[in-house]
């Protein structure tokens, strides 16, 4: 790196713009005046400038005040913009200096060098984990070359002393720092890009004090407020020059010597007099340009920036809060106190929006928290406006990267369904169709496969589950104007898609390059439509591009790596990408309209020397602005300090000076703070509280703006609010259902809306994505196994007679085809529920027990002389037990909740006792005859308990509840053939079923809630 060279205190001029005169137009009208308005003079000179917003926002300022006339503009540069060429023919050699490495190819071998450093410490780290270590040591390195700290000869002594162990292994960690990267730079040629852009401007600077510009060549430095030492080396370079000039903003002219010397790094002037110590110029030498620019306005009343000042002065000069002539001014101000994130963005929104009423005004969000500029923007697009956001889109929520990283969760999932779905459907895919054909397919894939458990893994799961599918009615439904593709076609298509990543072992190591360019070619055939490529489509726009720059460079140097896993793909894919935007036209497309060209969100760097008519200072919270002190993972707060770096307190300092600056570059500036962020409280900014505190000792306070006000009448309905009202339909009685099932008996009782529904309606549920296996799962299995079981040994029972039923439940279980996990779950339970069946039917079969044992048989009763015609009762009882002389037992087995035998007693659960009306109806066939002496329940889940049994009724009362019930079933059915009666939803309180699949259709939860407000 090129040192800079001992100087002399500079002579140059010096000015200060204040903070109510707008910076950038000073700037320029000064500028044309210096060169007498001569429209060729004003092209000679350089101006620097701290950035490229502030470039940009100075060169409108010129259009500004020429207004419309021809002129040659001077060279406008960022001070990080420097001419290589010029300075190598000065003699200065700037272009021998080596290349700066590529951001990618760094992290990537720092990645490398972190895991082989990790391996030596015993703490081994994945490729996915190391890369957030390696960009926390470039950012370290960069931080000591901006500080030009030398790290390779402080570093090694900063836990000398009594600092604890864990420092000092951290210390050898960062011999990757101190040793090992210098030597493979060396080795391959290469600078750190910091360094080497700080070796460019010390160039420069020599090149200026041995070779300055001809006379009468202006170059005038502007809108420093804090700088490097590089940046001071340019700074006094500028202020040698016969024409040299350092323009300053805000500069606090009234604070007073003794606490200008000693102000703390987390002041907002503190970075301005380190600046001016560093360059030797006193305050007091400097002009003041505090007359207004040909044609504009104050950017705010004068007095606001003595408010502040006095405000946040530091705690050794607090004593001149009570100064008699201490400014209490705070016109132009005003603050918003919403509850929460949610709330602030939309009244937010709402003052931006109220702005763009009063023609040519201008209004602009500032703030650092990414997540509250999204959320305004959002709320924007309510009223059609569209913000100019200067901090443009994180590369990771673009939907190209999202496709990508979908990609990976799915084949490292197995093609599980929620994943394959969240691929097949994105916006990009179309595997060769169109894309809504594409979407139509994977609605078809998703009806006939992917809804209700998981299928097995890969693509060979979904084939299997393909086959066991039964026909389905919702897999013909229509997606007009879009055809899906034969289901087997589609499947052929999606495993030549995603064949790459298939290809490779999923849990076995492979080369980081293999994976990226296997996921590449992933998504570029998952994207081909028809009629375009699909690296057209996914590399395409300004985010496509810049996606596909970063994917090339991965593709170039992650070569270094080791070899990972594919699940390490996706962690790999967030960290490189992280802290990456992009400006770019998505948030238009599909949208009427352009970029408002009066409203903006900036964050706090591109806010710098701008200007508006209305700002807002959004999310002024400790942590977010300003932000934590937080001195890195690397080294303490005295490490720090011993090293040379600078205390994260100066960052504090910097957040500060642009609170300051912001809030006076409009003449109405409202300050905004949530009082929750992500559900916790806050604590509002210190500068927040300050000027609250200083304003609450004066009888002063800052108004309120009127904000939430307007938000709570915005969706506020005209009168009275009415709630819906539970639905009542009746359809004619020829619609209305002649034929249930027993089960469907309850159903109708509990909610007749859901038997309305289903069966005049037609609609039937959709089951889960990978719904979980429930006792309705569990259920099938132990009927499967009991019902085989029965059906082998009707009337006989084996010697060994345990473990053949044991034996029958494990095959039952295996036919299932679970997932491996579900069935070493289920095996011991369902072992437990052989276990006791087979001791208690021995039980009962050596004490008179049943001559024979049916299972699973059909039966159905016919109520006749009904108002509406016939109605058929249809049923399936899990078991019959037949003794002599026309007596039978009816079981029936439960692996979920066992009734309450007062529910079976009140009707509420009536399925047996239907069942045994229809018994001695004769609607079973033979040789099912008799009446029923008991009606039992057995409830068989395998658990510490593995079953209970509940013997509902013996005897009289049992004929007596049978009658009741049937005769219930005959009035409940000639109830519903009047077509007066409608099918109410859950018309018991207390009494609703456990399971409304119809509830949402019915809004059970909006009507539900009206009724008990108006109970209570």
């Amino acid at each position: 790196m090129t040192g800079s060279r001992e100087r002399p205190c500079p002579r140059g001029r010096v000015a200060m713009v204040p903070s109510h005169v707008p910076f950038v137009d000073q700037i320029a009208a000064r500028w044309l005046e210096q060169a007498r308005h001569d429209p060729q003079a004003s092209g000679t000179g350089l101006i620097l400038l701290p950035s490229r917003r502030a470039a940009r926002a100075l060169t409108e300022a010129f259009v500004r005040q020429v207004d419309g006339r021809p002129i040659l503009l001077p060279r406008i540069a960022p001070i990080a913009a420097l001419d290589e060429a010029a300075l190598a023919l000065s003699g200065r050699n700037a272009l021998d200096l080596p290349p700066a490495v590529d951001p990618v190819r760094r992290l990537a071998t720092l990645s490398l060098l972190v895991m082989q450093a990790g391996r030596a410490f015993g703490d081994v780290q994945g490729v996915d984990q190391a890369w957030p270590l390696a960009r926390a040591l470039a950012d370290l390195m960069d931080e000591a070359e901006w500080a030009e700290c030398d790290l390779r000869e402080r570093l090694p002594h900063a836990a000398e002393g009594d600092f604890a162990q864990h420092w000092h292994q951290t210390l050898r960690f960062l011999s990757i720092v101190t040793s090992v990267w210098p030597a493979w730079l060396e080795e391959q040629g290469v600078m750190n890009p910091v360094a080497r852009q700080a070796a460019l401007l010390h160039a420069q600077a020599e090149r200026w004090e041995d070779h300055p510009p001809p006379p009468g060549t202006p170059i005038w430095a502007a809108g420093f407020a804090d700088a490097v030492p590089s940046t001071i080396a340019m700074l006094r370079a500028v202020l040698s020059l016969p024409d040299g000039l350092l323009v300053l903003p805000g500069v606090d002219m009234a604070c007073a010597g003794a606490v200008w010397q000693r102000l703390p790094p987390d002041h907002p002037q503190a970075g301005t007099a380190r600046m001016l110590a560093e360059l030797g110029i006193g305050r007091e030498s400097m002009e003041q340009w505090d007359s207004l620019p040909p044609g504009c306005n104050a950017s705010s009343p004068a007095s606001r920036a003595g408010l502040l000042a006095r405000a946040l002065l530091p705690a050794h000069a607090l004593e001149q809060w009570r100064a008699p002539d201490a400014p209490v001014a705070a016109d132009g101000l005003s603050v918003l106190r919403s509850t929460d994130q949610q709330e602030e963005a939309a009244a937010i929104a709402m003052v931006l929006r109220q702005v763009l009423e009063r023609p040519g005004q201008r209004a602009a969000l500032v703030t650092p928290d990414r997540a509250l500029a999204g959320r305004v923007a959002t709320e924007l697009v309510r009223w059609g406006v569209i913000a100019d956001d200067s901090a443009g889109e994180s590369l990771l929520a673009i939907p190209q990267t999202a496709f990508l990283r979908l990609i990976v969760q799915a084949v490292d999932g197995g093609l599980g369904p929620v994943a394959l779905l969240s691929v097949i459907k994105h916006p990009l895919a179309a595997c060769g169709l169109t894309p809504g054909n594409c979407r139509a397919s994977a609605r078809q894939l998703e009806r006939l496969v992917l809804r209700g458990p998981a299928p097995p893994p890969g693509i060979t799961g979904l084939r299997r589950a393909l086959v066991r599918a039964a026909d389905d009615p919702h897999g013909a439904m229509a997606d007009a104007p879009d055809a899906p593709e034969e289901i087997n076609a589609f499947l052929t298509r999606l495993e030549t898609a995603f064949g790459p990543l298939l290809s490779l072992p999923r849990s076995a190591l492979v080369p980081v390059s293999t994976l990226l360019s296997a996921l590449v070619e992933v998504a570029q055939n998952l994207a081909t439509t028809d009629t375009a490529d699909g690296a057209e489509r996914l590399w395409a726009g300004e985010e496509g591009n810049a996606l596909g720059q970063h994917m090339s460079a991965m593709l170039a140097w992650c070569d270094v790596l080791p070899d990972a896993r594919l699940g390490a793909l996706d962690g790999l894919l967030a960290s490189s990408l992280a802290g990456m935007s992009v400006q770019g036209r998505r948030a238009l497309r599909g949208r009427s309209g352009t970029v408002h060209p009066r409203v903006f969100i900036w964050g706090l760097l591109e806010a710098r020397l701008q200007t508006a008519d209305l700002i807002v200072l959004g999310g002024l919270a400790e942590t977010v602005w300003p932000p934590a002190t937080d001195p890195g993972p690397w080294m303490s707060r005295p490490m720090r300090t011993r090293v040379g770096l600078p205390l994260p307190e100066w960052a504090i300092g910097q957040a500060a000076h642009d609170f300051v600056s912001c809030a006076c570059a409009a003449p109405q500036v409202v300050l905004s703070v949530a009082g929750r962020r992500q559900g916790a409280p806050t604590v509002p900014a210190r500068w927040l509280v300050r000027l609250d505190a200083y304003l609450a000792g004066h009888g002063h306070a800052l108004p309120a703006h009127p904000a939430l006000r307007w938000l709570d009448s915005l969706d506020r309905p005209e009168g009275a609010a009415t709630p819906v009202a539970p639905p009542q339909p009746r359809p004619v009685v020829g619609l209305r259902p002649r034929s249930l099932s027993v089960t469907e008996i309850e159903t109708w009782m509990r909610d007749p809306y859901a038997i309305y529904a289903r069966r005049i309606l037609k609609l039937n549920r959709l089951a889960d994505l990978e719904e979980q296996a429930d006792a309705a799962d569990y259920g099938q299995i132990v009927h499967a196994a009991l019902e085989r079981w029965f059906h082998a040994h009707p009337a006989d029972w084996p010697a060994d007679g345990a473990v053949q039923m044991q034996a029958v439940f494990a095959d039952v279980l295996r036919e299932a085809d679970l997932r491996p996990a579900l069935a070493a779950w289920w095996g011991p339970r369902l072992e437990r529920i052989a276990t006791w069946c087979a001791r208690t039917e021995q039980a009962r079969r050596t004490t008179g027990g049943p001559r024979t044992v049916l299972t699973e048989l059909t039966g159905r009763m016919v109520l006749t002389d009904l108002p509406g015609g016939p109605f058929t009762l249809r049923g399936r009882a899990d078991r019959i037990d037949l003794y002599g002389e026309g007596s039978l037992s009816l079981f029936d087995y439960k692996t979920g909740t066992l009734p309450l035998r007062r529910s079976v007693i009140e009707g509420w659960q009536s399925q047996l006792v239907l069942e045994a009306a229809m018994i001695e109806s004769g609607g079973f066939p033979p040789p099912v005859a008799g009446s029923v002496a008991e009606l039992v329940y057995w409830r068989l889940t395998g658990g510490h308990v593995p079953a209970q049994v509940l013997d509902v009724a013996r005897g009289a009362e049992l004929s007596d509840l049978i009658a009741r019930c049937r005769d219930g079933l005959r009035t409940l059915v000639a109830a519903y053939d009047s077509p007066d009666q409608p099918y109410l939803s859950h018309p018991w309180p207390g009494e609703e079923p456990r399971f409304a699949d119809y509830a949402h259709l019915a809004r059970v939860a909006e009507w539900s809630a009206a009724r008990e407000e108006t109970a209570g």
